[in-house]
């Protein structure tokens, strides 16, 4: 989801230039590669896939692959269309965001029901728990762009409907959930250093929420009936800026605490995906307030915020290879 956000996020973009357009197709094709062979690789060892879930670090880690299954999805219907036809990037998406939606709804229920009934132990809180609640946040993204490709008349409506629903199912457990990341920030301070990366999973459910709103507003407009339609189209805007200036408190909280950690040496690992994702899910949400607001200034800033994707990208990616061909992936740097 890391690499695919790459590519929806470009699809998006207020502004264009030159290139743009190849390297939103070219991320689209390597995060189908990379979400092949993953599928692959756990379908080939499934004890090992399934076998996480006492494990209070590594259960709520359950959620990804749902949220991968669903990006790759949207950027198939966003990207892929131009080599696979409409029809056909419309058949995989509802393949992979139906896929995805279920097992992000029993991620979302089952990890809080582990946490709630069996692990034990640890330090409290992690940003890391949100990665189980956010999966039907992204379901609802990606349901809206297939609500026009849906049959017409009460089909299409629940499918919007649905989508709302897991809009507040998510929004709401993400909520709770940074509360109590906030509480632990504040009394047990921020723990190793490897884990400052983790802190910017924090601003996904606000950049995924945004996105969300907004594509689920412009969906309703002749599916739901008047004055429902006009109130949640502005729905977007008015939840949107708001949670905006949210995200970029907690962006600059988790850029603080980043440096503080790379000044005393931050270690490489897998977590510093964590950096991709959720930065790009603050892209798309910055780009759809850009668009319905048409402001000048939000444009700039997503325009710069996909900058800043696209070099953690490839500074991570270039990590994690190099970790891989050295055999070095799970040993701290």
């Amino acid at each position: 989801m890391g690499t695919a956000i790459l590519a929806t996020a470009a699809a998006v973009l207020p502004w264009r230039v030159p290139g743009l357009d190849t390297l939103a197709l070219v991320a689209w094709l390597l995060s189908v590669v990379v979400l092949t062979v993953l599928l692959a690789g756990s379908l080939r060892r499934p004890r090992v896939a399934l076998g996480h879930g006492g494990d209070p670090v590594l259960a709520p880690f359950y959620g990804a692959p749902p949220m991968a299954l669903l990006t790759v999805g949207a950027a198939t219907l966003l990207v892929g269309r131009d080599v696979l036809g409409t029809t056909a990037a419309v058949t995989v998406d509802w393949v992979l965001w139906s896929a995805g939606t279920a097992a992000g709804l029993v991620a979302a229920v089952t990890v809080p029901f582990l946490q709630f009934t069996r692990h034990t132990g640890g330090d409290g809180a992690s940003a890391g728990w949100l990665i189980a609640v956010v999966p039907p946040m992204v379901s609802a993204s990606g349901g809206a762009l297939l609500v026009p490709y849906a049959p017409a008349g009460q089909v299409r409506l629940t499918l919007l409907l649905g989508c709302w629903a897991m809009f507040g199912m998510s929004l709401i457990a993400s909520f709770v959930v940074l509360t109590l990341i906030w509480h632990r920030l504040a009394t047990l301070r921020v723990g190793p250093v490897a884990t400052a990366p983790v802190l910017w999973i924090g601003i996904g459910p606000f950049g995924q929420s945004i996105t969300a709103a907004n594509l689920l507003g412009d969906a309703g407009h002749g599916v739901l009936p008047e004055p429902y339609d006009r109130a949640f189209g502005a729905l977007g805007v008015l939840y949107g800026v708001p949670a905006w200036g949210f995200a970029l408190l907690w962006a600059g909280l988790a850029a603080a605490v980043t440096v503080r950690a790379v000044r005393t040496h931050l270690p490489f690992s897998l977590s510093w995906w964590s950096f991709t994702f959720p930065v790009g899910t603050m892209v798309t949400g910055t780009s759809a307030l850009a668009a319905h607001l048409h402001a000048t200034a939000l444009a700039l800033i997503a325009v710069l915020g996909y900058g800043a994707l696209l070099t953690a990208w490839a500074l991570v990616a270039f990590r994690t290879a190099r970790g891989l061909r050295h055999g070095t992936l799970a040993r701290p740097a």
